[in-house]
């Protein structure tokens, strides 16, 4: 019989996405690109698009709703009609390219007298990536560009999940993990606040950059006694070592400690418990060693 812990873990790898730059050095490429090749790039880097959903969108896809024009994706993958704001520049870009076609085919995108399909994305988007500089680009790789990009510019992933057609946030969650620039900022934003729980050694309430009601505490408040020291932990830093302080990094002693300490040594060494005899052995030497100095 085998059971789910039997199997392997399946690998969960994060989407490939460009980073800034090379999404930049894609879209100037694109600029200088044949018209509808630059269409097809942009309405994928800018809509976040699958490039079935692209293919397949009908003449009449484009919709003016309160002077804005919207995208609107047909029934597809996941069952579901969403509409997608339309860049400015997408809109002229469409609208050059309506101009441009003499074709009567119910597309919205055609090329040449033809249906776009996944071959012909793949090749025009190839061929930009080419002159761009930037190696092999996938279409898909630009939808997971696009959500990576808003995420790390502060938009919420309830509207990236509608944007894309996700049917639930897990779908839209990946992104979270690969928000790099969004962790880097919220991180610099608390920085300063964890390096002060470190300024000092004696801990943070003393700290003269805390409130004022912590610095009334005064700066022996900062010590907590134990049975045979103090811990010098900062109140504000979970203890990680429970019943074991004497191993804890802000822990001290000294020589008024040492006849607890002895009888902890001793007590260990009746017990044939080493590990605490070496360490109650070794607050000793410390104790001397700080004496004599």
């Amino acid at each position: 019989m085998i059971f789910n812990g039997d199997l392997p873990t399946p690998d969960d790898p994060l989407p490939k996405f460009l980073s800034d730059v090379d999404a930049g050095k894609l879209m100037r490429a694109a600029a200088d690109a044949h018209p509808t090749r630059r269409l097809v790039v942009e309405m994928l880097a800018r809509t976040g698009l699958r490039v079935g959903e692209l293919c397949a969108l009908p003449l009449d896809a484009v919709v003016v709703v309160s002077g804005r024009h919207w995208l609107r994706i047909p029934v597809g993958k996941l069952h579901n009609d969403r509409y997608v704001p339309l860049h400015p520049q997408l809109v002229e870009l469409l609208e050059t390219h309506q101009a441009s076609r003499d074709d009567d085919l119910d597309r919205l995108i055609t090329f040449d007298g033809r249906r776009l399909d996944r071959h012909m994305v793949a090749r025009m988007l190839r061929r930009v990536a080419k002159a761009a500089g930037i190696g092999h680009v996938h279409p898909h790789q630009l939808r997971h560009t696009l959500a990576t990009q808003a995420i790390n510019r502060g938009m919420s992933l309830e509207a990236i999940a509608a944007m894309l057609g996700h049917k639930t946030l897990r779908m839209t969650l990946v992104y979270a993990r690969v928000a790099d620039q969004t962790v880097a900022d919220a991180y610099d934003k608390v920085a300063d606040q964890v390096d002060a729980l470190y300024a000092k050694p004696a801990g943070l309430r003393s700290n003269g950059g805390g409130s004022a009601s912590m610095r009334e505490l005064g700066a022996d408040q900062d010590q907590r006694m134990l049975g045979n020291g103090h811990c010098e932990r900062p109140a504000q830093l979970d203890c990680q070592f429970e019943s074991i302080c004497e191993s804890c990094a802000h822990f001290s002693t000294d020589t008024g400690i040492e006849p607890v300490l002895r009888a902890q040594r001793d007590h260990a060494t009746e017990r044939d418990q080493h590990h605490r005899v070496d360490l109650f052995q070794m607050l000793l030497d410390r104790n001397t060693q700080q004496a004599q100095t």
